[in-house]
Parts: C-alpha cells; sequence; structure tokens
C-alpha cells in the first residue's frame, strides 16, 4: 500500500482519479444534492480512497506474458480485493487453451477452496453429469469464474457461500477477460446472474436473457442459464434429476461447436 505523509502529497498522486470514482458513486446511490458530499472533509476523502487504493484489483498482478500456466501462476498472488484473506487459495480456470465452449460461473465453493480446481463440488458434479448426458467431455471445455477466491461466512462449523459484491467481480475481472483473450471460445456460457454481469455489466439478468443467443467482444456467441447450484435447491431428487437436461440442454441444438460431440449444447431453446 502506498503511504502518505500528508493529504496534500497524497491529492498529487496518479490514483487521485479514484477520488472521481467515489463520488460518481455517491451520487449514484444518493440525491444529487446530498448535503453529505459537501460535508465531507478532505481527510475523509482521502481515508476513503485509500481503502480502495489497498487493493489495485488484479489488474496489478497480471504478468507481462499472457499464457494460461503464467495466468493462474500469478493468480496463485492476487490480493485485488479483500476475498483472498479469507479464501485457502486462488481457484483458476482449467480447460484446454483452444477449447471451443467455455463455460463462467459466480465463484469457487467450500470444495472448490479446498482443492484449488472449479467445479469439483456438488455444483460441478451436476454440471460434468449434463455435459456427459449430451456426450460432450468435461475435458474438452474451459471451466472458470467470475472470482477466484471463495467469498463465505462462518456458520458453526461450516462455511456459508456469500455472494460477492459488484466492486469484488469488478476487481477480479482482469484474470477473465485474460482467460478469454487466451482461450477465445466460440461459445461462452454464462451460469448465473454474477458470471453475465461480469460479461455484460450490472443491468443483466439471467431471467429476462435466458434461451437467447447474444454476442460480446470475447466470443461470437454468449448464452445464459442458471447456475448448477440453483438446481441443488430443487424440491425433490425427481427434480434434481429432470433439471439439467429438462432445463437447460437438448441433444439437438448447437451443432458443431465442441469437436467430437455426439450430443449438443442449447443455447436457444433452454426456457
Amino acid at each position: 500500500m502506498v503511504e502518505f505523509s500528508t493529504a496534500q502529497d497524497f491529492w498529487n498522486a496518479p490514483i487521485l482519479s479514484l477520488f472521481t470514482d467515489i463520488l460518481s458513486e455517491t451520487r449514484q446511490s444518493k440525491e444529487t444534492d446530498c448535503p453529505v458530499l459537501a460535508a465531507w472533509s478532505l481527510h475523509d476523502l482521502t481515508g476513503m480512497v485509500l481503502k480502495r487504493a489497498e487493493y489495485p484489483t488484479a489488474e496489478a498482478f497480471l504478468p507481462e506474458r499472457l499464457t494460461l500456466n503464467s495466468l493462474q501462476e500469478a493468480a496463485g498472488g492476487c490480493q485485488g480485493c479483500p476475498l483472498y484473506k479469507n479464501a485457502t487459495q486462488t481457484v483458476f480456470g482449467e480447460g484446454p487453451k483452444n477449447a471451443t465452449v467455455m463455460f463462467v460461473g459466480e465463484q469457487p465453493g467450500d470444495q472448490e477452496d479446498l482443492a484449488g480446481k472449479p467445479f469439483v463440488g456438488p455444483a460441478g458434479k451436476i454440471l460434468s453429469d449434463t455435459l456427459e448426458q449430451v456426450g460432450i467431455e468435461r475435458d474438452d471445455v474451459y471451466v472458470t469464474n467470475a472470482v477466484k477466491h471463495f467469498k463465505w461466512e462462518p456458520r458453526g462449523k461450516r462455511r456459508i457461500h456469500q455472494k460477492p459484491n459488484s466492486r469484488e467481480v469488478a476487481a477480479c475481472r482482469p484474470w477473465l477477460e485474460a482467460e478469454l483473450r487466451i482461450v477465445r471460445p466460440k461459445l461462452l456460457v454464462v451460469l448465473g446472474s454474477t458470471a453475465g454481469q461480469a460479461i455484460f455489466g450490472p443491468s443483466f439478468r439471467v431471467t429476462r436473457e435466458r434461451g437467447k443467443v447474444l454476442s460480446s467482444k470475447f466470443a461470437p456467441k454468449v448464452v445464459a442459464t442458471v447456475h448448477p447450484s440453483s438446481l441443488l435447491r430443487q424440491p425433490d431428487e425427481e427434480s434434481r434429476a429432470q433439471g439439467p437436461r429438462s432445463r437447460c440442454l437438448d441433444p439437438a441444438a448447437g451443432r458443431g461447436l465442441s469437436r467430437g460431440t455426439r450430443g449438443r449444447l442449447d443455447y436457444a431453446g433452454c426456457q
């Protein structure tokens, strides 16, 4: 963290732009003529910006040469947001660099945090089983998360998932963008609202966009569906068993998106 001897020294620093960000965010969340803006002292604003500057986002930790191996190694030391403090380790993406299909979830869960691999817990099993149902090998796709550290709160002896906030998603976005630039998938599948917002912005809603074929600068085709973890909350075993295929996948859709696949991903009929 950069240290400043006086507030004036701080405001002469390049990160003065963070001050503008804070004012902008505050104006969006409060009335424009909110008196608190005028009441803030230089000391108050300095403290707020210093707190923001303590976590420089993942951008500060990206390696000079971008490969999946160098990214994974660099991400292991990421301190771009506070989530690293309570996580066991960084959980980076996994899969071939030339994968045709890329899946993006929200964040690693408890088991992923301990194993250091994405989608190895209950939700990961649903994803793998669903891919198997339509003849797609899990090893043929690239899987990752919008946020690379597990955010949780203690509940007894258990670690309970907490949804990452928009600032944490934005701080981790450089890792995701780097993965997308390297893999260059033909089809990007976003699993849940957090992943969708990491790609399309905070106004994105899975309930509104699900079943549509979208596009972005990261992939010519992007589709959104629910996160596999939502199926774990189905009321009975039969619903959970039917959920992956009936809600998200159709063997007839998405012809030719993955080499050697017998079944196809449904990106147009997922309702």
